[in-house]
C-alpha cells in the first residue's frame, strides 16, 4: 500500500484497532504497538470487539427511534457490520456519511462505498466541528432539519484535552433537531497502576492521533447534559443492552469502554 502521507513506520489508532479486531489493513508498526498494547492491557482486543459490537446494538436502537439518517465520526476502517450494512439491514433508505482524516481510512471506505448511493465518506478533521458539519459531502448527503444520529465510538479519548472534548461534543449537538441521538462509546483505564497508563499514552503518543486519554462516567455524563439518556445509562459497552452472554462485562478495576446513547428530547434544558 503506497498513499501520499501515509507513512508505515509511524503507527495508527486506526490500524491498531483494526489489528484488534482481527483485520488485515495494518502495517508492522501497527501490529507491534498493539502488541505493545496488550501487554498493558491484556483484554484490549474483547475491548476492541465489544465496542464493534455496542455499535450494532446502537445503530439498530436508533433505527427502531425512527432515526434515518447517520454521521460516524472517526470511523475508522472498515470491517464486518459497518453502520451501513447495520442500518440499511434495518431500513433500507438510510443515509450514512463516513468521516475521517486518515488517508488508509479514505481510500477504503471510498473502495467499499463505491456502489452504495446511500452511503459516502467526507475527509474532515473532528477537532473542527464546524467545518466538519458544513463539508459539502455531510451537507449534501444529510438533512439537518430532521434527526440525525451521530456516532463517537471510540474516538473522543483521542482528544486529551476536557476542555476541548467538551467544545466538540457541545457544537456537534448545536444543529441536531429533536429526535436526533448521540452514541459515544469511550475507553476509561479502571485502576491501572500510574505506570501502566502513563504507558498506554506513551505508546498511542506514537501514532497520528498523538495522545490517549480515559474519563469517568461523571466526565462523560457532563456532555449529555439536557439530553434524555436512554437505559440502561452510562455503562460498559458488554452491558448496553447485551444480547448474549458470550462478552463478560469486565471488573470495576479493569480497562475498559463506557457507551451511552441520548436522545435530543422536544426542548433540550
Amino acid at each position: 500500500m503506497d498513499l501520499p502521507g501515509v507513512d508505515p513506520s509511524v503507527p495508527s489508532a486506526a490500524r491498531i484497532y483494526d489489528y484488534l479486531l482481527g483485520g488485515k489493513d495494518h502495517f508492522a508498526a501497527d501490529r507491534e504497538a498493539a502488541e505493545a498494547v496488550l501487554k498493558s492491557v491484556p483484554n484490549a482486543r474483547q475491548n476492541a470487539r465489544a465496542n464493534r459490537a455496542f455499535l450494532s446494538r446502537a445503530v439498530r436502537a436508533l433505527v427502531e427511534a425512527g432515526v434515518r439518517q447517520f454521521l460516524d465520526l472517526g470511523a475508522g476502517l472498515p470491517t464486518q457490520e459497518n453502520v451501513h450494512q447495520v442500518a440499511q439491514r434495518a431500513a433500507p433508505d438510510s443515509r450514512v456519511v463516513y468521516v475521517d482524516n486518515d488517508p488508509v481510512v479514505l481510500v477504503h471506505a471510498r473502495a467499499l462505498l463505491a456502489n452504495n448511493p446511500g452511503t459516502v465518506v467526507a475527509p474532515a478533521d473532528l477537532r473542527d466541528p464546524v467545518a466538519l458539519l458544513n463539508h459539502p459531502t455531510v451537507q449534501g448527503h444529510l438533512d439537518f432539519t430532521q434527526p440525525v444520529g451521530v456516532l463517537l465510538l471510540a474516538i473522543l479519548h483521542f482528544i486529551p484535552d476536557d476542555q476541548e472534548a467538551s467544545r466538540i461534543v457541545a457544537e456537534l449537538r448545536h444543529p441536531l433537531v429533536p429526535g436526533s441521538h448521540l452514541a459515544i462509546s469511550h475507553g476509561h483505564p479502571g485502576e491501572l497502576t500510574g505506570d501502566l497508563v502513563e504507558k498506554g499514552r506513551e505508546l498511542y503518543g506514537r501514532t497520528r492521533q498523538g495522545a490517549v486519554v480515559g474519563r469517568t462516567r461523571a466526565e462523560m455524563a457532563a456532555w449529555l447534559e439536557g439530553l434524555e439518556l436512554l437505559a440502561p445509562g452510562i455503562v460498559p459497552v458488554q452491558g448496553w443492552h447485551p444480547e448474549d452472554d458470550f462478552d463478560p462485562i469486565p471488573g470495576p478495576a479493569e480497562p475498559g469502554v463506557f457507551g451511552m446513547v441520548a436522545r435530543v428530547p422536544s426542548r433540550e434544558v
